[in-house]
C-alpha cells in the first residue's frame, strides 16, 4: 500500500514538473510573439509614417507664449540663463537690394505744362523728388555672336609685288566646333546645379528663346567645361581642405545608368566633405564613388589628420589619423523613432541655428520622468537638452565653448549613460536600436568637447547633402560615370561660392572666361579661389557680365599669395 502511494506521489510530481515545463515553454512563447507584436506594430507605424505622414523630423510652432516657451510677437529679446537672443530686425529694401544696380527714371512735366498758370512765365526745374521704387528684370536672350576677324595688308609691299598680311587676334573658343560661350555653359551650370532644372526642362526653355539646344548638349558642355577647365580648381580646393583642422563628412545614394560593369540599378554614391567651423573660408567637396566602401574616405582624405565629424557609419573607422566625431543629431533620430507616431506630433527637434528656440521645458528629462514619459521621450528629451545648451554657446570663442561645455554638459552626459543602464529594450525593437547606437558611439558621441571649434552635430554636411538631393529628386540619375564625376566637381564650385558668399553665376563665368588660358599655371589656379581677391572683386555683387567678354576680358593679376583667410 505504502509503495503504491509513493508510485501515486512520484507520477504526480512528473505530472506537475511537466505541466510546469510545458507552462514555461508557453510563456516564452508568449513572450516571444509579444515582442513580434510589437516589433511589428512599430514597423506598421513606421510605415504608415513614411507613406501617409510627413519624412522629415517638423515641429509646429506653438501659438501662444508660455511660462518657458517663444516670447509673444511684441517681445524684442529673450534671456535664457547667460544667454540674451536678439530678435533679427526686419530687413529694409535697401538691406534687401543692396547689390543690384539702380537706375533712376525721370519723369519730366510735359512741355505744353511748364508755364506757370498765374503769370504765364516759364517755370524752372527745382528738383526731383523721389516718388517710389520697382524692381525691373530683362528676361535673358540668346545672341548669335559672330567673331570677325580683322586682316590688314600693307600696300606698299603689294606694290612690290609682295604680301605681308596681319591678322587680328581672336579669343579660342570654349569648346571647339561649338557654339558654347561662357555666358551661355555658365547659364546651365547655375540652372541645372544651384536651381536644380534637369536639362531636359531647359531645352524647353531655351527652345522658347529661340535656341533649340538638345539636352545631350547641354549636359556634355557641363561635362567637358568641368573635366578640363574645373578640376584644376577642385584639385586645389582638395588640398586646402586636407590642411584643416576640423572636417565634416557624409554621403548620399545616386545611380548611373551607363557605367561599365555595373548594372543600371546599382547605387552608387556621392560624397560630401566640407571644412569645419575654424573661421577660415569654406569649402566644400563633392566626390563620386560607385560604392560606400571606408576606403573611398581612406583616400580622398589621405594627409588629412584631425577631427573628422561624420555619423555612426563604420566605414569612417578606415580614415586613418583621425579623431572621429558622431553626430548627436543622429543618435536623437533613433530615440524618435522608437516613440509611437501618435505621440511624436508633440516632441520638438531642433537645431542650434533653428528659428524657434529649444525651451527650458522642452528639454529637460528630470522634468519628462516625473511625467512618467515613454524611455524613448525620455532619451530625446536628454539630447535636446544638449542642443539648447549648444544654442546658449554658439557665439562664444572657441576657447570659451570649450570651457562652457565642460562645465554645462559633462554633468547632462553623466546623467544620461546612468540612464541609459537602467534601460532594458524589448528585443529587436527601435528602442533598443537607439540605445545600442548610443553605447556603441559612447566615445565618439562626445569626442565634440575636445575641441571647441566642434559642432555637436553633423547638420552642416547632412544640408549639402540635402542640396544634392533636390537636383537627384529633378534628374533622377546620372547618365555616366563622367556625368556624376563632373556633376561632382561643379556641385563642388556652386556650394563652395554659396559658402563664401559670392554670385554663384558670375563665379562660374568667370571660371568659364579664365579657366581655358590658365588651367595650367598655377598662380592663375590660385587666383579662382573663391576667396582670392580677383574672384571676391568679380564675383561679390549681381553684376553685368557683357562688362567682361571673351574679347576684352584682361589678364588674371597671378602675383597673389596663397591664403585661405
Amino acid at each position: 500500500m505504502a509503495e503504491h502511494t509513493e508510485e501515486l506521489i512520484e507520477l504526480q510530481r512528473r505530472t506537475i514538473e511537466q505541466k510546469d515545463s510545458q507552462i514555461n515553454e508557453l510563456q516564452k512563447t508568449v513572450d516571444a510573439l509579444n515582442i513580434t507584436i510589437a516589433n511589428l506594430n512599430e514597423t506598421v507605424e513606421e510605415l504608415r509614417r513614411m507613406i501617409f505622414g510627413t519624412s522629415s523630423e517638423k515641429t509646429r510652432r506653438h501659438t501662444a507664449a508660455g511660462p518657458e516657451d517663444e516670447p509673444a510677437a511684441d517681445t524684442r529679446k529673450e534671456t535664457v540663463k547667460s544667454y540674451t537672443r536678439g530678435r533679427k530686425p526686419k530687413a529694409t529694401r535697401d538691406d534687401l537690394y543692396e547689390k543690384l544696380p539702380v537706375r533712376e527714371i525721370q519723369c519730366p512735366v510735359p512741355e505744353d505744362q511748364r508755364i506757370c498758370p498765374d503769370c504765364d512765365t516759364p517755370m524752372e526745374t527745382m528738383g526731383w523728388q523721389y516718388v517710389r521704387e520697382e524692381l525691373r528684370i530683362t528676361p535673358a536672350k540668346v545672341e548669335r555672336i559672330h567673331y570677325m576677324q580683322e586682316v590688314l595688308v600693307c600696300p606698299g609691299c603689294r606694290e612690290e609685288l609682295d604680301t605681308t598680311i596681319v591678322k587680328a587676334s581672336v579669343p579660342a573658343a570654349l569648346l571647339a566646333h561649338s557654339p558654347a560661350s561662357p555666358s551661355m555653359v555658365a547659364c546651365v551650370m547655375y540652372q541645372r546645379f544651384l536651381n536644380s532644372v534637369p536639362f531636359y526642362r531647359q531645352e524647353m526653355d531655351w527652345a522658347q528663346k529661340g535656341a533649340p539646344i538638345a539636352r545631350e548638349t547641354a549636359a556634355n558642355w557641363c561635362i567637358r567645361c568641368a573635366l578640363d577647365y574645373f578640376l584644376p580648381v577642385y584639385g586645389r580646393l582638395h588640398v586646402y581642405l586636407l590642411e584643416r583642422d576640423v572636417i565634416h563628412a557624409d554621403e548620399t545614394t545616386c545611380q548611373v545608368i551607363h557605367e561599365e560593369g555595373r548594372a543600371a540599378s546599382s547605387t552608387s554614391y556621392m560624397w560630401i566633405y566640407l571644412s569645419g567651423n575654424d573661421g577660415l573660408a569654406s569649402i566644400v567637396l563633392y566626390e563620386y564613388q560607385p560604392g560606400r566602401k571606408g576606403e573611398y574616405a581612406r583616400d580622398f582624405l589621405e594627409g588629412f589628420s584631425g577631427i573628422l565629424e561624420c555619423d555612426g557609419y563604420t566605414g569612417y573607422n578606415s580614415v586613418e589619423n583621425v579623431t572621429l566625431v558622431c553626430c548627436l543629431a543622429h543618435c536623437r533620430r533613433y530615440f524618435f523613432e522608437a516613440i509611437p507616431a501618435s505621440r511624436r506630433k508633440k516632441i520638438r527637434l531642433l537645431d542650434i541655428n533653428s528659428p524657434e528656440e529649444i525651451s527650458l521645458q522642452d528639454a529637460d528629462p528630470e522634468r519628462a520622468k516625473a511625467d512618467e514619459m515613454l524611455p524613448a521621450e525620455i532619451g530625446l528629451h536628454y539630447c535636446n537638452r544638449l542642443f539648447r545648451i549648444e544654442r546658449t554657446l554658439k557665439d562664444l570663442s572657441a576657447e570659451k565653448r570649450k570651457e562652457k561645455r565642460e562645465e554645462l554638459e559633462t554633468p547632462v552626459w553623466d546623467s544620461f549613460w546612468s540612464w541609459l543602464d537602467t534601460v532594458k529594450p524589448l528585443g529587436g525593437s527601435n528602442l533598443e536600436k537607439a540605445v545600442n547606437y548610443a553605447k556603441n558611439h559612447k566615445v565618439t558621441l562626445m569626442n565634440y568637447m575636445l575641441d571647441g571649434r566642434c559642432e555637436i552635430s553633423n547638420n552642416r554636411a547632412e544640408r549639402r547633402a540635402k542640396s544634392y538631393g533636390t537636383g537627384r529628386r529633378n534628374s533622377l540619375f546620372h547618365n555616366s560615370e563622367n556625368g556624376a564625376r563632373s556633376s561632382a566637381i561643379i556641385y563642388s564650385l556652386v556650394e563652395t561660392a554659396k559658402a563664401n558668399n559670392i554670385n554663384v553665376y558670375q563665379y562660374l563665368y568667370t571660371l568659364l572666361l579664365y579657366m581655358p588660358d590658365y588651367k595650367n599655371e598655377p598662380a592663375g589656379v590660385e587666383a579662382m579661389m573663391p576667396w582670392s581677391d580677383f574672384i571676391k572683386e568679380r564675383c561679390s555683387g549681381v553684376i553685368d557680365t557683357t562688362t567682361e567678354t571673351p574679347e576684352n576680358r584682361g589678364l588674371i593679376p597671378v602675383n597673389q599669395e596663397p591664403s585661405t583667410k
